[in-house]
């Protein structure tokens, strides 16, 4: 049954215009950040690892989060259009399989979206002339994984917000916001207890060579992912006994 819910989810978005922010918004830190590497090169002297914190000078904290709010908005914007909201009431899969299956799409979707931060980030060293042999491949495995953690924690804040805000505009603001208190939450040195802070810690962003509690940032990612996943499934149990 969930494998059911979570392809019905997958079609919607398939020819959905979400694909365009996919593509597009990621660029944009990236293209702007080569260019300010090239810009400063008497300062940042560090090849790969100078040209990650440049990457992640915005992407962490303000484009990735963003596309990750519209990704989740879009998952339950036809949920909240007409009458699809009783129509879902009313469908015999359960509350917890619609919340999961939606919530893997979107943990899917940031898997993918910071994979394609990855692969900007390699053509952009490549073209700067770095050589193939010298890129970091261990830190950079390091810095997907904790990337897609992190994002995976902060796609279920949004897929909570989004469910529970019906403008569209609104929940993917939040995700800017957010992106905004992580930047704060990081540099005082609370990353742990902020989702959004744990996509730039993650990412090690704008300082690739920064120690990173591993166990604590492990159990802050399934904390958040868990606790507003299951606030998800209890807000829709609730709608499901208010309209019965």
């Amino acid at each position: 049954m969930f494998f059911t819910v979570w392809r019905a989810e997958w079609l919607k978005l398939r020819h959905s215009p979400m694909w365009i922010a996919f593509i597009l918004l990621p660029m944009i830190p990236a293209f702007f950040g080569t260019v300010n590497y090239l810009g400063n090169l008497e300062l940042l002297t560090d090849g790969w690892y100078s040209l990650w914190t440049q990457h992640t000078l915005f992407s962490c904290y303000f484009f990735l989060p963003l596309v990750i709010g519209i990704y989740c908005a879009y998952l339950w914007r036809l949920e909240h259009s007409g009458y699809n909201w009783n129509l879902m009431l009313t469908t015999p899969v359960s509350r917890s399989l619609l919340v999961l299956g939606k919530t893997a799409n979107a943990a899917a979707l940031t898997a993918m979206v910071v994979l394609w931060t990855i692969a900007l980030y390699l053509a952009a060293g490549l073209a700067c002339g770095f050589g193939a042999d010298t890129i970091p491949w261990k830190e950079l495995a390091q810095w997907t994984a904790g990337g897609i953690a992190g994002g995976i924690a902060v796609c279920a804040v949004q897929m909570f917000a989004a469910l529970v805000i019906r403008a569209f505009a609104v929940s993917a603001g939040i995700a800017l916001i957010g992106g905004i208190s992580g930047l704060a939450m990081l540099s005082k040195g609370y990353a742990l207890f902020d989702p959004y802070a744990l996509l730039c810690l993650g990412m090690k962003a704008n300082n690739p060579n920064q120690d990173m509690p591993v166990i604590g940032f492990v159990i802050s990612c399934v904390g958040f992912s868990t606790l507003f996943i299951g606030a998800a499934v209890l807000y829709l149990k609730y709608q499901d006994a208010k309209t019965g």
